[in-house]
């Protein structure tokens, strides 16, 4: 019971401060009026499935490897591990959207998601989790001349420090000023302390995992929203070992959000692909032609959406970073942060001439673990990791809007397949156009490593397009085989 009146105590000390944080941001934040009903059933959503997980923790006797499993669920779906307490990981990456952006009107519209500062938007498209545990730690290959591996869209969660892309991502969001927004790593193990999962964590992780001795203004200091001062870039003042401590902890609370994303319940392998390539099911006409398309050399699409080979789990990605061409998205409300906050955080101080680096800006950054990487960062301005396929059309209900790439620019497979196909062949035109995206295409946003090779006049007719994107449907975990 102690974990359950230490939360008690320490969400009434910071009630006064997280409700006036959310009445300042309630009004104006730049989410569209059509998104808050379901923004509301996502939020209940999450809640539901954390209400359910805890219950399974406390009824049911669990080996190891669920308890570590379940551990890492009820922190993915822990909305008090921000700084508002109202935006938990699953917010972003939500399981009938395959683990990707859940809100089909943000979709439609911003793309891009808000964070517990519900004023400050992330300037890309979360990215689905699943899958994504199969990604290696990021190294070059010398012989492909390539990066491969890592997490996020520019490969910046390397993977080196944890020896895992996805625990290291894990461990981004909690402290990105424009996501969950905490502005201290003993923060995320401070409310994880205060949860009632913390019995079954000690148990796990040992006594010690949160024998922190905490500062008396911790509360307060955990209340204000990231980025920490620069001349404070530690504001939880700790002594070194209980620095170490709480670093620790928040590593091992990574590495348990990464279990769970790595379980079966993410990577399910059920899709009615899953079950043709068992000969347990059968592709239609279209599917099937879409699959030839997909694998022959006119499309190049599984060169680098990688189906498998003999031995292979087919993931559909070979985890390197290409540069498609693709405009800019000025529906981004990333572009119009250029001003500060109440908190003084602008985020995008360069505004509408904002360019995204991709790969490159994470090269050329401070969070370039390998010096010997530098030099590559000119040819990978403006790449993005290669996404998985798969889910690429899970929706929770048909008229779902999903927004596809890092920027979401796109916002349906039709129109991918389409972009893919006619990048090139059709004239310029500016955005808003009457014709874009139908009959022409804005400029590219980084044309100088534009990928010219694979895509962009692929000659194929708008019946064969169609046909690739009913393959792609194939690929939507869940699929029941029809029963004799």
């Amino acid at each position: 019971m102690r974990s359950a009146a230490l939360y008690i105590a320490g969400a009434i000390a910071g009630l006064g401060v997280t409700l006036a944080l959310r009445s300042e941001h309630r009004e104006g934040t730049g989410i569209p009026v059509a998104a808050q009903q379901e923004l509301e059933s996502v939020e209940k959503e999450i809640n539901r499935t954390e209400d359910a997980t805890l219950a399974k923790v406390h009824h049911e006797r669990l080996d190891p490897s669920q308890q570590i499993i379940l551990l890492g669920k009820l922190l993915f779906y822990d909305r008090h591990l921000s700084v508002l307490r109202n935006e938990a990981c699953a917010f972003c990456h939500m399981p009938e959207a395959g683990f990707a952006g859940p809100v089909s009107e943000l979709n439609r519209t911003t793309a891009a998601y808000p964070g517990s500062v519900r004023t400050r938007f992330n300037g890309r498209v979360p990215q689905t989790h699943g899958y994504a545990s199969f990604s290696p730690v990021l190294h070059y290959n010398t012989l492909q001349g390539d990066l491969v591996g890592g997490a996020f869209w520019d490969m910046r969660a390397t993977g080196l420090r944890l020896n895992s892309p996805l625990a290291e991502q894990a461990q981004g969001p909690p402290l990105d000023p424009n996501e969950m927004a905490l502005i201290d790593a003993a923060c995320v193990v401070y409310r994880a302390s205060e949860r009632p999962y913390r019995s079954m964590a000690e148990d796990l992780w040992g006594s010690q995992a949160f024998a922190v001795r905490w500062p008396a203004d911790i509360q307060e200091t955990c209340d204000r929203p990231s980025p920490a001062p620069k001349a404070d870039p530690l504001p939880v003042h700790l002594t070194p070992v209980d620095r170490g401590i709480a670093q620790a902890t928040y590593d091992k609370i990574a590495e348990a959000i990464a279990a769970y994303e790595g379980s079966s319940e993410v990577n399910a392998f059920s899709s009615k692909y899953d079950y043709v390539m068992a000969g347990k099911a059968k592709f239609t006409a279209d599917e099937n032609v879409g699959y030839q398309l997909f694998r022959s050399s006119a499309t190049h699409c599984n060169e680098c959406h990688r189906d498998g080979g003999p031995g292979e789990e087919p993931l559909f990605t070979d985890f390197t970073a290409s540069n498609l061409g693709l405009p800019r998205n000025p529906a981004m409300p990333y572009y119009r942060e250029n001003q500060l906050d109440g908190f003084g955080f602008a985020a995008n101080l360069l505004g509408a001439s904002y360019l995204d680096a991709g790969v490159g800006g994470f090269l050329e950054g401070p969070e370039n673990p390998d010096r010997e990487w530098t030099p590559l960062a000119k040819s990978f301005i403006g790449k993005f990791k290669t996404p998985t396929l798969r889910n690429v059309d899970k929706r929770p209900r048909p008229d779902f809007v999903k927004a596809y790439m890092h920027n979401g620019y796109l916002k349906s497979l039709k129109e991918v397949v389409h972009f893919y196909n006619t990048r090139d062949a059709f004239p310029g035109c500016q955005a808003g156009d009457p014709g874009e995206k139908v009959t022409c295409w804005p400029a590219p946003e980084h044309p100088e490593t534009m990928n010219r090779r694979q895509l962009g006049n692929l000659g194929l007719t708008g019946k064969q397009e169609d046909q690739i994107v009913a393959f792609l449907k194939t690929l939507t975990d869940g699929y029941m085989p029809a029963t004799k």
